[in-house]
């Protein structure tokens, strides 16, 4: 009857370390998968800067020609918007400081 018992409290005790074992594993696996999420988003806005660095450098190249085309109109228009649009920046964020 005691060798019975002995087995049962081995077999439970196994049994406690192995469902500790899996907690612990299922806690990398959860860790895993946060990371590889957190990738993702990197991987992403990596993406969407790169996109927008792209998109930039063919603005600036736009204007460039436009600027050698030597259409003075445009260049003063573009230079009123910049303006405007710093001086408005400037005036909205001065409500906030």
């Amino acid at each position: 009857m005691s060798d019975a018992y002995e087995r049962e409290s081995q077999n439970n005790s196994r049994l406690d370390e192995l469902s500790s074992k899996v907690s612990a594993l299922r806690g990398v696996t959860v860790n895993i998968y946060d990371n590889a999420r957190q990738q993702d988003i990197i991987d992403n806005s990596n993406e969407v800067f790169s996109n927008m660095s792209n998109s930039i450098k063919g603005s600036a190249g736009r204007l460039g020609r436009m600027a050698q085309q030597g259409n003075k109109v445009a260049i003063l228009k573009l230079a009123g918007i910049m303006v405007g649009t710093v001086i408005l920046l400037w005036w909205i964020l001065s409500w906030f400081w």
